[in-house]
């Protein structure tokens, strides 16, 4: 009986040692999300349990800095930094992920706004009524030519007098600030007409042989206007092809390409010839030339991937075949569903499936849907 009593006492010690420990295990644990627990619960432990978790955040600094960008910081974390930085002798050896210099900028930007809100004079003036406010972002809203200077006469006729300043601060708010230049976009949609597009699309054959498709695109239209096929696209090529695309005096105003290496002299001396005014994309910009890469992609999900190239000439049949399938046939969404290379008006509504004859397409990949005659 006392051996049982032992035993059990025995084992209900045992079990409130291993809950104590598991609590002040857990409460010393280091906190990543809270600076003030973690630092209190670094007190408790060893100087070489911290040594050893410094060296090992350290490494994990350094794999951070290593591998990716600079990291966001709030303004909360800014000011941690300057703080814990004014209490460390070596904080230029401890900074990872800034520069010291950058810490001494936003040390200096805190003493100016310190100062700032310490030496400010109160106003005496009193405050813009609600009303006034109103007025002045209405008479912004509708007004689109005034500026500060003009609603601030507005508003003297009406016998409010406020600061320049302050109706700019009103302005701001009531109306975003007006581009000084045109975007790309504008620029696209306002000379469409006059823009042409050209790229390459790179394709592997069934012997795993590299072959270039050279293509050319009208923007305002989406009408494909060349393509070429060749293994081996040089300078010279590429001059033929441009100088195949516009005959008879049929150029654009303005030809977009990429910064490719393939672009030699010839094609600058022959765009320069015909007085055609080449615009290269800027770099890791795909956006710039949206409408050609959106061609390209509809050429390898509805017909190469489906495809097995054999070699240079069938890959030739294989574009012209969908390229006058996409001048011709193909409605655009781009262009409101449109036909690129339409030239009568819509039918009138077909009442009846026997007037629709199906054309196949691509040995039988596509189908042209007309009314029969």
């Amino acid at each position: 009986m006392v051996l049982h009593l032992l035993e059990s006492l025995s084992r209900l010690i045992h079990t409130c040692c291993d809950t104590l420990n598991r609590g002040v295990v857990r409460w010393t644990r280091p906190s990543p999300s809270g600076l003030v627990l973690g630092t209190a619960a670094d007190l408790t432990r060893s100087k070489p349990a911290l040594i050893a978790e410094n060296a090992l955040l350290r490494q994990q600094l350094i794999i951070l800095r290593r591998q990716i960008s600079r990291p966001r910081l709030s303004t909360k974390d800014r000011f941690r930094l300057v703080l814990l930085a004014s209490r460390v002798r070596g904080w230029k050896q401890a900074l990872v992920l800034i520069q010291p210099e950058t810490l001494r900028r936003w040390h200096r930007k805190g003493f100016r706004l310190f100062w700032k809100c310490k030496s400010a004079k109160p106003s005496t003036t009193p405050r813009i009524s609600e009303e006034s406010i109103t007025l002045i972002r209405a008479m912004v809203a509708e007004n689109r030519p005034w500026g500060a200077e003009r609603v601030r006469g507005e508003v003297l006729k009406l016998g409010i007098r406020v600061s320049k300043r302050t109706i700019q601060k009103y302005m701001r708010q009531a109306r975003p600030p007006r581009r000084t230049s045109q975007t790309w976009k504008t620029f696209l949609r306002n000379h469409a007409h006059e823009i042409w597009a050209c790229d390459f699309l790179q394709v592997t054959d069934l012997c795993f042989r590299q072959l270039f498709a050279f293509l050319i695109v009208e923007l305002a239209s989406r009408t494909v206007v060349h393509v070429g096929v060749t293994r081996h696209p040089t300078d010279e090529w590429i001059a033929q092809q441009l100088r195949q695309a516009t005959p008879f005096g049929q150029k654009p105003r303005y030809l977009i390409r990429d910064n490719d290496s393939k672009y030699g002299p010839l094609v600058a001396r022959l765009a320069a010839t015909s007085r055609i005014e080449v615009l290269t994309t800027p770099y890791h910009a795909p956006r710039a030339n949206a409408i050609c890469e959106r061609f390209l992609g509809s050429v390898r999900r509805e017909c190469l991937d489906h495809l097995l190239i054999l070699h240079e000439r069938h890959l030739g049949r294989v574009h012209r075949e969908y390229v006058d399938y996409f001048n011709q046939a193909r409605p655009h969404q781009g262009i409101k569903q449109a036909i690129p290379a339409a030239s009568e008006m819509m039918p009138a509504p077909c009442q009846s499936r026997r007037n629709i004859a199906a054309t196949p397409i691509l040995g039988g990949l596509h189908h042209d849907y007309r009314l029969a005659a």
